[in-house]
């Protein structure tokens, strides 16, 4: 993104004011997995940001910076929650709107049919 798209641009990630305000009051804590830099204030420390490495997109955090940034922990989540289990799947970001958004079977979209009536539905109709 160049220049005069990180001072108009706000969807792309973070504007030229988000990135001054940052340097000037702010503190980096840590990084995820996807690039995003979590940062706190350096005089308030409830205070607590998020700059997007990309789209600027909620569902992009995972689950353990989320509750830092809502101030349910303390610590950065490394310190302060568990290690993930074996069964537990990495946090994917929202995939709706892009080609990977899920299409079950019959959708338009997919171009599939829908599956005949069964018979077994009986609409309600009023007294």
């Amino acid at each position: 993104m160049g220049f005069l798209g990180s001072i108009f641009t706000w969807w792309n990630g973070a504007t030229l004011g988000t990135r001054l305000f940052s340097g000037r009051h702010g503190r980096e804590v840590g990084r995820d997995e996807l690039g995003n830099i979590y940062l706190q204030h350096k005089k308030d420390p409830r205070r607590r940001w998020v700059m997007y490495s990309g789209s600027n997109d909620a569902s992009r955090v995972p689950p353990g910076w989320t509750s830092w940034l809502r101030g349910q922990i303390d610590d950065v989540p490394d310190k302060a929650l568990p290690k993930a289990r074996a069964f537990a799947k990495p946090a994917v970001p929202n995939l709706s709107g892009t080609s990977e958004t899920y299409r079950p079977a019959g959708s338009l979209s997919r171009g599939g049919q829908r599956p005949a009536a069964t018979g077994d539905y009986q609409a309600w109709t009023p007294e």
